[in-house]
C-alpha cells in the first residue's frame, strides 16, 4: 500500500453469525480523499462500513493513520475520529435537533468546543439552526439526513463513513448533500468513504472507487476512470456512459 495511505484495510472478513459477508477485502484510502464504495444490494457495502466503525467485529486488519483499529468497539472508534452515518439516518426522533447535535459532541470536554461544533454545523446546514428546538422526527427526510451528518461532524471526525446518504431523497436534495460533503472534504481535509446506490453521482464526487460484488472487490480505480468506462458502467453500475 502507498506510504501516503491514511486508511489501510487488509484481508478484511466480516459477517453475521455463521454467515460471512466480506471475503478478504484489501484497499487503501489516502488522507483527504473521498472514496466511493459501489455495488448492488447485498454486495456487502453496509457491512464494510459497520466493520470499519466497530459495529461488526472483523477479521483481518484495519489501520487508521498507522494505528491498529481492528476489533475496537464503536465508542473507541469515535474517540479516534471515526464517525458513521448509518443507512436510514439513525437520528433520535423524539429529541430536538439541538439535543441530537449535542449528543454528537459528547466526547468534547470543553463547552466551548461543543459550541464551536454547533456553529460549524450550522455553517453547512443553516436550516438546522432555524429548527433547533424542533423534534428531529418532525423534519423532512432531507433535513433528517442533514442532521445525521451534522451530528457526525460534531465529533470533528478524521474519517467520515456515509451509508446511502441519498436514500429516499429527491435529486435536488441529494445534489446539495453531496455538494456539502465535498465542501467538508475540501475545506477541512476530512477523509470520506461513501456507500451509494447512485453510482453516477458518487463517482462525480469521489477521487477513487471500489466496486463490490458478493463481498469481494471486483474493480478498483480512480473515480474518473471508472465513470468513463462504458463496459464497467453497464456491467457493474447499472447506467450507460
Amino acid at each position: 500500500m502507498s506510504e501516503e495511505s491514511f486508511l489501510v484495510v487488509t484481508e478484511l472478513r466480516a459477517g453475521y453469525g455463521g454467515a460471512q459477508v466480506l471475503h478478504g477485502l484489501s484497499f487503501a484510502v489516502r488522507r483527504g480523499e473521498v472514496c466511493a464504495i459501489l455495488g448492488a444490494n447485498g454486495a456487502g457495502k453496509s457491512t464494510l462500513l459497520r466493520a470499519l466503525c466497530g459495529m461488526v467485529r472483523p477479521r483481518g486488519a484495519v489501520r487508521l493513520d498507522c494505528a491498529d483499529l481492528t476489533g475496537r468497539a464503536p465508542e473507541a472508534m469515535a474517540r479516534l475520529g471515526v464517525a458513521h452515518v448509518p443507512e436510514g439516518r439513525g437520528t433520535f426522533t423524539p429529541l430536538t435537533v439541538e439535543e441530537n447535535l449535542r449528543l454528537g459532541g459528547y466526547r468534547h470536554r470543553r463547552r466551548a468546543d461543543v459550541e464551536a461544533g454547533l456553529r460549524r454545523v450550522f455553517g453547512y446546514f443553516p436550516v438546522l439552526e432555524d429548527k433547533l428546538r424542533e423534534q428531529a422526527g418532525s423534519l423532512s427526510g432531507g433535513q433528517q439526513q442533514m442532521l445525521a451528518i451534522g451530528r457526525a461532524l460534531m465529533l470533528t471526525p478524521r474519517l467520515l463513513l456515509l451509508d446511502e446518504p441519498s436514500l429516499g431523497l429527491s435529486p435536488l436534495v441529494t445534489q446539495e448533500l453531496f455538494r456539502i460533503v465535498r465542501t467538508i472534504n475540501e475545506e477541512e481535509g476530512t477523509t470520506v468513504i461513501v456507500v451509494e446506490q447512485n453510482a453516477h453521482l458518487a463517482l462525480e464526487n469521489a477521487h477513487q472507487a471500489h466496486v463490490l460484488e458478493t463481498g469481494r472487490i471486483v474493480l478498483s480505480g480512480s473515480a474518473a476512470e471508472i465513470k468513463a468506462d462504458e463496459q464497467v458502467a453497464r456491467s457493474y453500475l447499472g447506467y450507460r456512459v
